[in-house]
């Protein structure tokens, strides 16, 4: 059994707490990350958790126009170019009635403001029939471009270690 994250990420925020999550998660099972665009289409049965996340963009996960707009804003090349989290949620099945999920986002630290796209993407899952393991999880940006905020990515990591130990699977 093995675990599959995937993630959306503009400026490569959301990539790294991606892959801290999947270090985390690496240290009781199989671990796999995927961005968004390469991501299946079809999870099958050897995935028991399925760990998704994405940036908040306008309280919510991202969109073609808000994608748009940080492609105009960014200063360097984009993560996650094609389609977003919200797009291969309306197109992804599964054939495991036991897989387990977990959402994330990334966001900006101030001011704190309401939505999130970790929420948005749990209650997807939910209505996929995958069943929820934790509550959803926010990691904080400095500003909308970044950087993550200090002590971000070892918190991911520690968030995918709890994950993992609570997850009953056993470490292949």
């Amino acid at each position: 059994m093995k675990a599959l994250v995937v993630y959306e990420s503009m400026y490569g925020n959301t990539e790294k707490i991606a892959q801290a999550v999947a270090e985390g998660l690496a240290t009781r099972m199989r671990a796999e990350v995927a961005e968004v665009g390469s991501a299946p289409a079809h999870v099958d049965g050897d995935v028991a958790l399925l760990v998704v996340g994405g940036p908040t963009h306008v309280f919510s996960m991202s969109r073609a126009s808000t994608r748009e707009s940080a492609a105009q804003q960014a200063t360097g090349p984009l993560v996650s170019r094609s389609r977003g989290v919200r797009e291969w949620l309306a197109t992804l099945s599964t054939s495991s009635a036991g897989l387990c999920s977990a959402a994330f986002d990334t966001r900006v630290a101030r001011p704190r403001l309401p939505g999130s796209a970790g929420a948005a993407v749990a209650k997807r899952l939910r209505r996929l029939g995958v069943r929820q393991v934790v509550p959803p999880q926010s990691f904080y940006v400095t500003g909308t471009q970044g950087p993550l905020a200090a002590g971000e990515l070892e918190r991911a990591r520690q968030w995918g270690e709890s994950l993992a130990a609570s997850f009953p699977v056993p470490a292949s």
